[in-house]
């Protein structure tokens, strides 16, 4: 199995013949200014054989961009729930899946798993498993009580893609908390400890730093490293690198 990484929260896995893609990013959202991560159009990574999607929140869910560069044919599958939120689009294969559910697509194998999203938004992660290797990618998840469950049912892992930059946001119209809505970097390694991953490879941070509006935690790399240091192998990976698990 092989990873590659792509910008803000998306990855790309390859095994044997089937490669899927997860929460691939190409349109970056406006209403964040400019990005701090240069995107790439998705063929750059190349072909896939289905999309999975966390959940429908427009960086995570790039409908055009899936549509332009995989065909508007390709299998996309996202929570159940997520279809009547996201906004109408030329995709003719969205399909729509509950916790627990899998999915065969060629040689690997799709779980849909628990998820907690920051604003209470319908949220999966997904757990993918081929060539006798097992990762999970949680979108951009909260810190919750399931990653017991999710490492007794799926675990333990080879990879684990967390998020962790501690986002914090002020939108418009929205009482602000002051609250991280997705885990920051302490948290994605105590996420990877419980999962029992042998790898933590950090997503969802970087591209998006536009205060007030969403301000990202400070020092992400660094706390990180910090704090998997004698705990959890760290992948830090650019957009378009691989690891081989």
């Amino acid at each position: 199995m092989k990873i590659q990484k792509l910008p803000w929260a998306g990855i790309r896995v390859e095994v044997e013949q089937t490669s899927i893609v997860i929460d691939p990013l190409f349109h970056f959202p406006a209403k964040y200014g400019e990005p701090h991560e240069r995107f790439y159009p998705l063929d750059e990574f190349g072909s896939v054989d289905a999309v999975l999607i966390t959940h429908h929140h427009g960086d995570h869910f790039d409908q055009a961009a899936i549509s332009t560069y995989y065909g508007a044919d390709i299998p996309v599958y996202m929570p159940q729930e997520s279809i009547a939120l996201a906004a109408a689009h030329e995709l003719k294969s969205v399909q729509g899946v509950t916790v627990g559910q899998s999915i065969e697509i060629g040689s690997l194998t799709a779980s849909a798993t628990f998820s907690v999203d920051g604003f209470g938004d319908p949220q999966v992660a997904w757990v993918v498993e081929g060539g006798g290797k097992k990762l999970i990618h949680c979108g951009d998840t909260l810190w919750h009580g399931s990653w017991w469950r999710i490492e007794k049912a799926y675990g333990p892992f080879d990879a684990a893609c967390l998020p962790v930059n501690g986002a914090v946001l002020e939108p418009p119209g929205v009482t602000p908390s002051g609250q991280p809505i997705v885990l920051n970097p302490e948290q994605a390694v105590s996420a990877a400890v419980v999962l029992k991953a042998s790898v933590l490879v950090p997503i969802h941070y970087k591209a998006i730093h536009y205060p007030p509006l969403y301000t990202e935690t400070p020092n992400v790399l660094e706390r990180l490293e910090q704090s998997a240091n004698g705990k959890v192998k760290l992948a830090v990976l650019k957009a378009k690198e691989f690891l081989a698990l």
